[in-house]
């Protein structure tokens, strides 16, 4: 696969990198064949042709100070292609970047020592095979899925634009930085690279600049196995600027094309890099060796003689390469670093409160009185649906919090996320500080955007229906890795959707969002859990939620009769409980059927039966609770139990015992009008009270 020049402006060549220079990037090099080579792992390749591009771009372009790698206005550097991590870890290592730990604080080692690199792929080692967010210092984004990284640039990179427009006004910015992608052909295959590229040309990011890894190797072989199409003629229709540099070792002509991104104002821009992998390897096109696994000692041998490199040499750093990139780095951006200081203490003069904003943000606090606007509802047996609840509760609390901002998949209108107070505005182009973000029907890349958007301080929220969280599996998950606060906000929750049919009816999603670790799933009862799932989510600094709304009304729980709603910030509560003695039977809901729950529990109490409703929202807040809590909520002793959800069974068993009953879906659903298919799946109040009573004597019975 190759990209014309007509399509994509061909930079002219210019001189190899000598001296100091060039020993500094084959020591990157020799660096990643030699960890690859102990951990038995990884991948040497594309750090090997990579490395005088990175390097170039480190050295004279990237506004990055090693012993400040916490400064807001840094400029970004995203490795999209994370297999190639030994690039990165490489260049922490030779800038000399120290290390900042989880408090902010400077821990007075580097953050990529020498023996990190000799750890690489290795337990409890700051040098993961895939570059991992919070547990190496410089690592903006974890990356490893392809395209992940691409996608989170875009955020960033629309962060960058928020910040900027809400915080500059001095004659120094106190956002103005860049971001920066090295991406490969992998990221060019994935859709999501697709999709994210779409809005940033859309959005005319002018901060944004990918540099594509023109090798056309993949795993399998050669690309044009699959992949023949122009990538530049196709980021050209995406409004992309794209230049061409025909030889990654060619560093005048890439620092020629970094310049033109600089220079570029009105459009992102994509830089393809034509590189051999593995370069410099007297091997270089066996890519089974230099792109998946490591080189073998011969061959390690052959390059270094190559390089001119002592060949028996083993994570070598000459003294002449060891701190060249590092006073380099620092004598260019300190200047910079300095300037912004100094803005920042002239902002804080002039308006504190705007500066306290910023690290509140930073520190991931919110404003104080954050929540006091949140509405709470009455009692109302006809209700509301829970997308209509959390469109008021968000927009109260969104008033509140100016770094809150986010939108829909296209469906603000259906999920009820649009802020419409005076002056929410849209982000744009025209208008960076709008808190509506339009994404389009590009579920995946908005999640990835989302992150994006969090890693760099703001608190973003998505919306869809439910049933196309599966579009979004990839962020989410990193989501929870990366421990973003994103709110990813689901709705259309249940067969409820009616007559949309199967396509859109979520059965299985539930469960799938539950099963990942450090996502706090809520699905709220009615429109007071709902005002309390939004307070818990916004709350968490840490981990991402997923709130889950109903798109039919839900009756509003008359609180001065049952419990309140702000048991929800325990995962689980007693709603509405026995008279007279200990339950007999225990209905537990979620979401929607909470009311059916309570409508049977009606119905066993006027039969003498005592019975206890167990609203259930969030699952994984209930496991934080201490086990008197849980033995609370849930007696052992008391096993009559009864789930209801209008989801998949899965995981229920956990709650109410193989032996339990769980009114749930077992199919997929119908086409149909709410009504007729509560009936046709058994979700009535008769069936409900006939799964309680046969529970009660299947018990009495053991």
């Amino acid at each position: 696969m190759g990209t014309s020049p007509a399509l994509a402006s061909t930079i002219p060549s210019g001189a190899a990198p000598s001296g100091t220079d060039t020993l500094a990037i084959n020591t990157i090099r020799t660096l990643a064949m030699d960890a690859v080579q102990q951990a038995n792992s990884g991948h040497p390749g594309t750090p090997m042709a990579l490395a005088p591009v990175g390097y170039t771009l480190w050295r004279d372009f990237l506004r990055f100070h090693p012993e400040q790698p916490d400064w807001p206005n840094r400029d970004r550097f995203v490795l999209s292609v994370g297999h190639a991590s030994m690039l990165l870890y490489g260049l922490l290592h030779l800038a000399g970047v120290v290390e900042i730990d989880a408090d902010g604080h400077r821990t007075g080692r580097p953050a990529v020592s020498l023996d990190d690199i000799k750890q690489f792929r290795q337990m409890d080692s700051r040098t993961p095979g895939h570059p991992e967010y919070r547990m190496t210092t410089g690592v903006e984004t974890t990356t490893g899925p392809l395209g992940q990284g691409c996608a989170n640039s875009v955020g960033m990179a629309m962060a960058g634009c928020w910040l900027g427009d809400r915080f500059n006004g001095g004659d120094t910015p106190l956002f103005d930085y860049d971001v920066y992608v090295l991406c490969g052909d992998g990221d060019m295959m994935e859709g999501v690279s697709g999709e994210a590229a779409s809005m940033a040309g859309h959005l005319k990011l002018a901060n944004l600049c990918w540099l594509y890894d023109n090798n056309t190797i993949s795993i399998e072989g050669h690309t044009d196995l699959a992949f023949s199409e122009n990538v530049a003629e196709r980021f050209r229709g995406y409004g992309w600027n794209t230049l061409h540099v025909a030889d990654a070792n060619d560093t005048a002509a890439i620092a020629a094309a970094l310049q033109t991104f600089k220079d570029t104002t009105d459009k992102p821009t994509l830089i393809v890099v034509d590189s051999v992998i593995g370069y410099g390897s007297p091997n270089k096109h066996n890519t089974a060796a230099a792109h998946g696994e490591p080189l073998g000692a011969e061959e390690i041998k052959l390059t270094k003689r190559a390089y001119g490199w002592p060949e028996d040499a083993t994570f070598l750093v000459p003294d002449e390469a060891r701190d060249h990139l590092r006073d380099l780095m620092i004598a260019r951006v300190a200047p910079d670093y300095d300037a912004w200081e100094a803005a920042l203490a002239k902002a804080q003069e002039a308006d504190p409160a705007k500066i306290d904003e910023l690290h509140r943000m930073r520190r991931g606090k919110m404003p104080d009185g954050w929540d006091a606007a949140v509405p709470s509802f009455d009692a109302d047996a006809k209700g509301i649906a829970s997308r209509d609840a959390g469109g008021k509760v968000l927009n109260a609390l969104a008033a509140k919090v100016p770094w809150l901002l986010g939108g829909a998949a296209d469906l603000a209108p259906s999920t009820k996320t649009k802020l419409n107070f005076d002056g929410a505005g849209s982000f744009s182009a025209q208008d960076p500080a709008g808190r509506n973000v339009h994404f389009g029907i590009r579920e995946h890349a908005m999640g990835a955007i989302a992150n994006g958007m969090a890693l760099c301080y703001l608190r973003p929220y998505t919306a869809t229906f439910m049933v196309f969280s599966d579009y979004m599996k990839p962020p989410l998950r990193l989501a929870a890795i990366m421990e973003l606060p994103v709110v990813f906000v689901f709705t259309h929750d249940s067969i409820g959707v009616g007559e949309d049919g199967p396509t859109h009816q979520p059965i299985e999603q539930l469960a799938q969002l539950r099963g990942i670790p450090g996502m706090t799933t809520l699905r709220p009862a009615d429109a007071n859990e709902t005002a309390e799932a939004w307070k818990v989510a916004l709350s968490q600094s840490d981990r991402p939620s997923s709130i889950v709304l109903s798109r039919q009304p839900l009756p509003t729980v008359d609180r001065s009769k049952y419990a309140p709603a702000s048991g929800l910030a325990r995962g689980a509560y007693v709603l509405a409980d026995a008279e007279g003695g200990a339950p007999e039977v225990i209905l537990v809901g979620t979401g929607s059927e909470v009311s059916l729950c309570l409508q049977a529990y009606e119905a066993l109490r006027k039969d003498g039966v005592r019975a206890r409703v167990v609203s259930m929202p969030s699952w994984e807040l209930f496991e934080l609770q201490d086990e008197a809590y849980r033995n609370d909520v849930l007696p052992p002793d008391q096993l009559a139990r009864v789930a209801v959800e209008q989801a998949g069974p899965m995981g229920w068993d956990r709650y109410v015992g193989m032996k339990g009953a769980k009114l749930v879906m077992n199919s997929f659903g119908a086409s149909a009008p709410i009504g007729q298919l509560q009936a046709k799946y058994g979700f009535t109040v008769d069936n409900l009270v006939k799964l309680a009573r046969e529970q009660i004597a299947l018990r009495r019975s053991e």
